[in-house]
């Protein structure tokens, strides 16, 4: 079983980082960790509370707390063991702690790690547009070994719900980690040629 770490903060698209630990969690352990502001999303926008967050995945789903900067998982030792690092969404905020090397929380310091142990870190933006504050921020993460994407759907794949259009999103994280997945109608399958 592989094992990976996910991270939700405080941008809106909590949907996003739901998905992801869910389609992980099936065949691998996720390692979530929510920011505070994160769980503000997770109830503002899919009217979940943080007490029934915490009892919404299965057992491969080990959460720990932001605040634990301490834990096993902020430890360049224990990546060996780590696939990679998904921040799903990731907040402006987020990526400037992470692009200017500041650890103030366990997410900002595993991203860090991650950088540092030349592990995969993804980081999923779900904003529009992007000021040059931001883009130098983004240039300074895929210059440190990062990727930063964009919440951009595809459309050739033909959604017909907001689901589609998620699972899209959703589905090219996962192609980037090299887990199995059915997601989406990839370009061209099961189309006449």
């Amino acid at each position: 079983m592989k094992k990976f770490i996910v991270c939700i903060t405080g941008a809106s698209g909590a949907i996003y980082g739901i998905k992801i630990v869910k389609e992980i969690s099936k065949n691998h352990k996720v390692y979530l960790i929510v920011s505070n502001h994160g769980y503000e999303v997770l109830k503002w926008e899919e009217n979940i509370e943080k007490e029934q967050f915490l009892k919404m995945f299965n057992k491969n789903v080990e959460f720990v707390p932001v605040e634990d900067i301490a834990s096993h998982i902020a430890s360049g030792s224990t990546f060996k063991n780590i696939e990679g690092v998904i921040i799903a969404p990731c907040s402006t905020g987020t990526l400037s702690a992470i692009a200017n090397g500041m650890s103030l929380n366990l997410i900002h310091r595993v991203a860090d790690v991650a950088l540092k142990e030349r592990k995969k870190l993804y980081l999923l933006l779900r904003e529009m547009p992007f000021s040059l504050v931001h883009i130098e921020n983004m240039r300074k993460i895929t210059y440190a070994g990062g990727t930063v994407a964009s919440a951009s759907p595809g459309f050739y794949h033909q959604p017909k719900t907001m689901e589609d259009l998620i699972n899209f999103v959703v589905g090219k994280v996962l192609d980037f980690f090299n887990i199995d997945h059915n997601l989406f109608k990839r370009w061209r399958e099961n189309y006449e040629s």
